[in-house]
This record gives C-alpha cells, structure tokens and sequence, in this order.
C-alpha cells in the first residue's frame, strides 16, 4: 500500500499531477492539490512526482 501526500505550500496549483496520475486519485481544492481517490488505489508509479514541478508530492510504501 502506498500513501501520497501533498505539501499545499509548494504546491503550485498547476494541475498536472491530477492529470498524470492513472489511478485519477487526485483532485483541487480551492487551488491545490490533494487525494480525493481512494489511496489504495494508488500503484506507486511515482508519475504525479514526476510532473510536479515543485517537488509537493511524495509517495511512501506502508
């Protein structure tokens, strides 16, 4: 299982991470990112890491 968490002070509100992520777990709020899916959906792939240009997101394995 893994466990993503997103820092909305470097968060940049650019929508790239709800884009690149294939298991569409993420969303907005008021600008920012967060989880919105179910987490343990999440596969690890690290592509919401990948396309943030701030460095916001990080995925830890439980």
């Amino acid at each position: 299982m893994f466990i993503v968490s997103i820092d909305e002070d470097q968060c940049s509100g650019c929508n790239s991470c709800t884009e690149g992520c294939p298991a569409h777990l993420l969303g907005f709020n008021d600008d920012k990112a967060q989880v919105v899916g179910d987490e343990s959906e999440c596969m690890g792939c690290e592509s919401c890491i990948s396309v943030c240009p701030t460095g916001a997101i990080t995925i830890t394995e439980m």
